[in-house]
């Protein structure tokens, strides 16, 4: 395995997860043990979980070093878990995140890792499910698909990212510029991975885009509750755009609406307000 020798912090957001979780981390304990030169951790960010996730962790992690624990006792969304582990981990030179389901394979995830020793040295690093010469093991039902390409319709517009695949939870970033980014990152449900790049885009760190292998998971919350997650999806898109618009401050009075909406929807509420203590979207 010749992935360089930076250290390395990989995230995995995790919400009920007892019945995937412990064949993800044998996957990603196993493949690192076996010859990943430099220092690194797994770190599973519980968040809000009703279930025995805790136990399983707790399990791998008494014959692993390398596996490291948060426990968050609300469901604060996978953003909201997600800004809480780059937050902790950013010290590490390469700090990257995947699902707690196993769609990416800890090979796959390594090979996005070497990339961020290329020659055009990237910021951020990105698996794409969309791009010529990706893998895909099991593909989404063709209603998530279908899904997806109209969310991804709506991100190009808002935001002209031109990414092919915004979602793709297999995301390697340097740990230098993670303490640019979290003050301008607050959507806690499934569009922080937009919020992510947008952020990145205009702080103007280069994203490199990779294809990738991925292979569909059924027990998908996601699939489960496709209507629900994409309206919170959307309003979380439009509610970014305003962000990044001259007109969110002057909303400022709506915010407990804005709290209201996501709370009836079941969804977690924005982190916080991105633009406390933070400088324009456009500085650099």
């Amino acid at each position: 395995m010749d992935n360089g020798s930076g250290s390395l912090a990989i995230l995995i957001p995790a919400y009920n997860e007892e019945e995937r979780i412990g064949k993800t981390l044998e996957d990603y304990l196993d493949y690192l043990e076996s010859g990943y030169p430099g220092e690194y951790v797994v770190v599973v960010v519980l968040n809000g979980c009703r279930d025995r996730t805790m136990e399983v962790v707790r399990r791998y992690q008494a014959t692993s070093r390398h596996l490291e624990f948060i426990d968050i006792a609300a469901p604060v969304g996978k953003g909201g878990a997600l800004i809480e582990g780059l937050r902790r981990y950013q010290h590490f030179d390469y700090v990257s995140y995947v699902d707690a389901d196993g769609a990416t394979a800890a090979p796959a995830l390594l090979k996005l890792v070497e990339k961020m020793s290329a020659g055009s040295t990237p910021d951020v690093v990105i698996g794409s499910r969309w791009m010529a010469g990706s893998v895909l093991h099991q593909s989404q039902t063709r209603l998530r698909q279908f899904a997806s390409r109209v969310f991804h319709a709506i991100v190009e517009l808002f935001f002209g990212l031109r990414i092919a695949d915004t979602q793709c939870p297999a995301k390697v970033l340097r740990g230098r510029i993670i303490d640019q980014l979290l003050p301008r990152l607050s959507i806690a449900d499934l569009s922080f991975d937009v919020n992510l790049l947008v952020s990145a885009r205009a702080r103007g760190f280069r994203i490199l885009e990779c294809p990738t292998e991925w292979t569909d998971k059924e027990g998908s919350k996601v699939t489960r509750h496709l209507f629900r997650s994409s309206l919170v999806m959307f309003l979380s898109i439009v509610r970014l755009r305003l962000i990044y618009s001259p007109f969110y401050r002057m909303l400022s009075p709506l915010r407990p609406l804005e709290q209201w909406i996501y709370l009836r929807l079941g969804a977690p509420a924005p982190v916080r307000d991105p633009n406390e203590n933070a400088s324009s979207p456009g500085d650099r």
